[in-house]
């Protein structure tokens, strides 16, 4: 029998995914259940992005391999709307197109990582961080942070975290799995600490920034200290509802750019050339949809909040970005049901899940065992029934 390899073997599967495809797997059994596990928007893709995938593919220019690194009007186009949106000047030869987002992550890791290089990763994070720095043999380096804190690290704690072997810092604002936002003053705190560690690049996933409830998106790139230490991870998934068309990018020096579509090459080559085109239409084109859902989004936290009120020993956060909260659950460990002890997330997740109905993922994929992570990108009413069957689960529990 052939052996995973080594590699393999370093990397957990990921939760979010397991725990999709086991609510899948119920569903199939012609059980009711309420699917809040996946990060992904609960709408269409807007039409005028369908409509420049459908003259695309009519077109006839897009049925070959696309550039490595995106095409030239696309990379332009990403340029625009990082000087439009974040006030922030690239040039195409510093932008790479990807497989989504997880690739250009991916990329960044592979080409720059060596064994013994630390990654300092907050958690919670989002669950493919640490396992990619694992398949660089590389160590990720947890912040641990809490619901009490907002789930927010401190400039103090990642002082304490830097060494010598430290390569790079990873962090998601608007954050997966919380919610959390980083203000321009917390940023600001981070360059204070990171001007005097030259050595430690930024790696700053920025996938949900048009998912944001309290003003204008800030990325650390904007500090002039930091803009050529700071790789921004980006994409159309979340902000656009484009989570099937797979395209993602990065913004860096031109040196990591190329080194990552050198990598790239070896690996997928160009990314969907009628997605790319697509691309450049919602990047360039009507915005509006996207402020549309992002009103949707604070309707529902709003909403789940409220629920949440309503069911005992819950402690949460109130998220400022993205679509999930991260209720901390702790209080409900130990307890039993049907002879049965709730040992952790896990177990919770499963409970919920069997009981209750109700996908949700647990915490400790995220680096917090205490909490579960529920999505908030479904309709008002599943919202109102999962939570209500949440609640109704966790009172059977003694």
């Amino acid at each position: 029998m052939l052996q995973t390899s080594e590699t393999l073997n370093r990397v957990s599967e990921s939760a979010t995914i397991k725990m999709a495809q086991l609510s899948r797997e119920l569903s199939a059994k012609g059980v009711n259940v309420i699917s809040l596990s996946l990060g992904e928007p609960d709408f269409h893709t807007p039409k005028h992005i369908k409509e420049a995938a459908k003259q695309a593919i009519d077109s006839g220019k897009y049925d070959s391999y696309s550039p490595i690194a995106g095409y030239a009007d696309l990379k332009q186009a990403i340029c625009d709307k990082f000087k439009r949106d974040n006030h922030l000047d690239f040039k195409p030869e510093n932008i790479v197109v990807s497989t989504g987002a997880k690739q250009s992550l991916a990329n960044i890791f592979i080409s720059f990582l060596n064994e013994g290089d630390e990654v300092i990763i907050p958690a919670p994070y989002w669950v493919s961080y640490p396992e990619q720095v694992k398949l660089c043999n590389a160590t990720p380096v947890y912040i641990h942070t809490y619901v009490d804190s907002d789930f927010k690290m401190t400039a103090e704690q990642l002082e304490k975290a830097i060494t010598p072997k430290t390569k790079f810092l990873v962090y998601s604002s608007p954050s997966n799995p919380t919610g959390s936002v980083y203000t321009k003053e917390e940023l600001e705190s981070f360059v204070k600490v990171l001007e005097k560690h030259p050595h430690v690049y930024v790696i700053s996933d920025e996938i949900y920034e048009h998912i944001i409830y309290t003003g204008e998106h800030v990325s650390i790139a904007q500090f002039p200290s930091m803009k050529d230490r700071t790789i921004i991870v980006n994409g159309q998934a979340k902000g656009y509802a484009m989570t099937g068309w797979r395209i993602g990018y990065m913004a860096a020096p031109a040196y990591i750019a190329k080194a990552c579509d050198k990598l790239q090459g070896q690996i997928t080559s160009g990314a969907n050339s009628v997605a790319q085109h697509a691309t450049v239409t919602a990047l360039l084109g009507d915005q509006q949809p996207t402020a549309d859902m992002r009103d949707q989004f604070l309707k529902r936290r709003d909403i789940v909040l409220a629920l949440l009120k309503e069911i005992p020993n819950i402690k949460c956060n109130e998220p400022c970005g993205a679509f999930y909260v991260f209720p901390d659950l702790s209080a409900y460990f130990g307890k039993i049901f049907n002879g049965e002890p709730i040992k952790d997330a896990d177990d919770l997740a499963l409970y919920l899940l069997h009981e209750g109905h109700v996908a949700a993922v647990s915490g400790a994929g995220f680096g917090a065992p205490e909490c579960v992570r529920f999505s908030y990108a479904a309709s008002e009413d599943d919202l109102k029934e999962a939570f209500k069957r949440v609640k109704n689960a966790l009172e059977k529990l003694k």
